[in-house]
């Protein structure tokens, strides 16, 4: 009998500390999601920002071009017979 009642307090023991981990990892568990969120959060607007940054460097880029920096001489001929073609498909346009 007391040995069944020893097994059954080991028992009880193994239990409690089953219960204890239990709650321990749900707690982690609860951290590393609210982590994620905050990490999810923090990806979008550093995204948001580089698509930005993205956005203003072509805008840089082509204004240099337009201003016949030399650095891009080329790309500002090309961007100049671009509008060329575009003015002298408008006037054909407009002469039919």
């Amino acid at each position: 009998m007391s040995n069944l009642v020893d097994k059954l307090n080991s028992v009880e023991e193994k239990i409690f500390r089953l219960l204890d981990l239990r709650n321990q990892l749900q707690e982690e568990n609860s951290e590393l999601k609210s982590r994620i969120e905050q990490q999810s959060e923090q990806i979008l607007t550093l995204q948001s920002q580089i698509e930005k940054a993205q956005n203003e460097n072509h805008s840089l880029k082509t204004a240099n071009a337009l201003l016949g920096s030399k650095e891009f001489k080329r790309e500002t001929k090309f961007k100049i017979n671009n509008l060329v073609r575009e003015i002298d498909h408008c006037i054909s346009q407009l002469s039919e």
